[in-house]
């Protein structure tokens, strides 16, 4: 859990609640360190304190809540940071991603406003209703999406957040046509499955931008036709292969949004292109500063998704579809796995730029 912003994470025994109406108690297998956990800890963005960190985890259903309906103890969950509950406004939109029960994802409470971890009486969060760094946790069936018992749950927690939103980023948001040439800045667990999913969809050329080596190699073993170090490479590369008319759209998936790539951006993308936004910054800093002449005269677009513009309870089942089809890559997408007290070594070696993706085993 984390106390504070600035200060590492911590190994400690909490008490938990059981499930209440309409919940569930997941003994936790594994959880993806995902850099959301880590802005937390970095104060890019800034929830309500103490909060169990852990949004991409994946575990067995230990007990099942009063009124939870068409669960059994033994279920296998991959875990949807974005609860949805599938009747409000955006629901029955089919934009589950934007469901009204995310408003407190970042208070750490269930919908009600209470909370499910206690430590000496005092209420701890859970880091998007969930807390999968923890070995068990009580979570709303909202958030709990039912899978395969034969997929291996150390590689399906993935598709809880990085490879659904990466995917859907590149398939949904952009969207990718095929034929297209896509550029995607930043090559971390989001942008890594958005050359999957460019790849997947058709693009002709995908342009995967990172300064670091080891991640435009990964890139490369995923479908990207092109890696490059820099913004200016990817711009003059993008120029050649289109015969200048520029990329279809450009995709940005950083660790950390500025006002820099989001311009190198809008450059890259052709008259009627797009730029997408996944990635995150401190939400009281203005990060899109472009031309708005420019933006108007060649009618590009700037759009923000959230999960990739997909729905959870549909995308995640459908994805690991695909991985057991073979058709999507997870195994290959984890570096390294840590022990729940190596966690902080782990969003080390993230900032670092030595994973892709590391996950966390649980041990019980």
């Amino acid at each position: 859990m984390l106390r504070d912003s600035g200060k590492d994470w911590e190994v400690v025994e909490l008490d938990l609640d059981p499930p209440k109406s309409g919940e569930l108690l997941v003994r936790w297998v594994a959880s993806g360190l995902c850099h959301s956990d880590e802005h937390l800890r970095h104060g890019d963005i800034v929830p309500r304190f103490p909060i169990v960190g852990g949004h991409e985890g994946a575990g067995i259903v230990e007990e099942v809540g009063p009124g939870a309906t068409g669960w059994e103890v033994g279920d296998h969950v991959v875990a949807s940071f974005l609860p949805a509950c599938g009747h409000c406004r955006w629901c029955a939109q089919g934009r589950s991603n934007i469901c009204d029960l995310g408003a407190t994802i970042l208070e750490g409470c269930m919908t009600d406003g209470s909370f499910r971890f206690h430590e000496n009486g005092d209420d701890i969060g859970a880091m998007c209703m969930l807390g999968t760094f923890s070995q068990y946790g009580v979570i709303s069936e909202h958030s709990a999406v039912k899978v395969d018992k034969e997929i291996d749950l150390t590689k399906a927690c993935l598709v809880g957040c990085g490879v659904a939103t990466g995917w859907g980023t590149a398939v949904y948001s952009a969207p990718t046509e095929v034929g297209d040439t896509i550029v995607i800045f930043g090559i971390g667990g989001i942008g890594i499955n958005a050359v999957q999913g460019a790849s997947h969809a058709g693009a002709t050329n995908v342009i995967a931008v990172d300064p670091l080596a080891n991640k435009r190699e990964m890139a490369e073993q995923m479908g990207a036709t092109h890696a490059v170090a820099s913004a200016e490479e990817a711009m003059e590369l993008s120029q050649q292969l289109t015969n200048g008319v520029g990329a279809d759209k450009a995709l940005v998936t950083v660790d950390v949004v500025t006002p820099e790539v989001v311009e190198n951006a809008v450059n890259v993308i052709r008259k009627g292109g797009r730029v997408v936004l996944t990635a995150l910054a401190d939400p009281a800093k203005a990060t899109v500063q472009v031309s708005g002449s420019v933006l108007t005269l060649f009618e590009k677009e700037i759009v923000g998704r959230l999960f990739g513009g997909g729905n959870p309870h549909l995308e995640i089942p459908k994805l690991l579809g695909l991985y057991q089809a073979g058709r999507l890559k997870l195994d290959e997408l984890i570096t390294k796995t840590y022990t729940l007290d190596e966690l902080n070594t782990g969003y080390n070696d993230l900032i670092e730029g030595k994973n892709v993706r590391g996950v966390l085993i649980h041990e019980h």
